[in-house]
């Protein structure tokens, strides 16, 4: 059995794509996944199973619940390797950002320079985006444009909440 880590992208944002963490939980306990634990209410979840995940979250959150939020699915090794790459190891963890992308992103590099602020420093790894914003994304140009900067869409999750995860995980 593998140990995967679920990326939902925009549940329970501005009221839309309710989606209850805890009825997700029983929903995918009831359907042959293991060990599933979830983590605060913006589509974290961590599960065991034997195949890819990826197809039948999907299907059982939009029989259940009527949508189909956009599903990053991670291995274990390969949500550990992003956390190891992590350009920015040093800074309050709420200011370092991981967008992760589904499809490898086309980045418009001018584009990025252009609306990222002074302070802001980013990498792109493969199919994630880190970025180190010490002022926070709430007023970044860059944020409010990231996936057309990055050609696809992408989900993010701070530093605090990968470390979470990765704990979690390893219990």
């Amino acid at each position: 059995m593998n140990r995967y880590t679920i990326l939902l992208r925009g549940v329970n944002v501005g009221g839309k794509n309710l989606l209850p963490m805890k009825e997700l939980k029983a929903l995918l306990e009831n359907n042959g996944f293991n060990n599933v634990t979830t983590y605060i209410q913006s589509g974290n979840l961590l599960l065991t199973g034997h195949e890819h995940p990826e197809k039948k979250i999907c299907e059982l959150i939009q029989t259940h619940f009527g949508f189909t939020p956009e599903t990053l699915v991670l291995t274990k090794d390969e949500f550990k390797l992003a956390i190891s790459n992590c350009p920015f190891q040093k800074g309050e963890n709420k200011f370092i950002h991981f967008y992760f992308c589904k499809d490898s992103p086309k980045a418009d590099t001018t584009k990025i320079l252009a609306l990222a602020s002074q302070t802001e420093r980013f990498e792109l790894l493969d199919k994630i985006f880190y970025l180190h914003a010490p002022d926070g994304i709430g007023r970044s140009k860059l944020v409010a444009n990231i996936e057309s900067c990055l050609g696809v869409r992408a989900t993010g999750r701070n530093l605090n909440t990968i470390n979470k995860l990765n704990e979690m995980m390893d219990k």
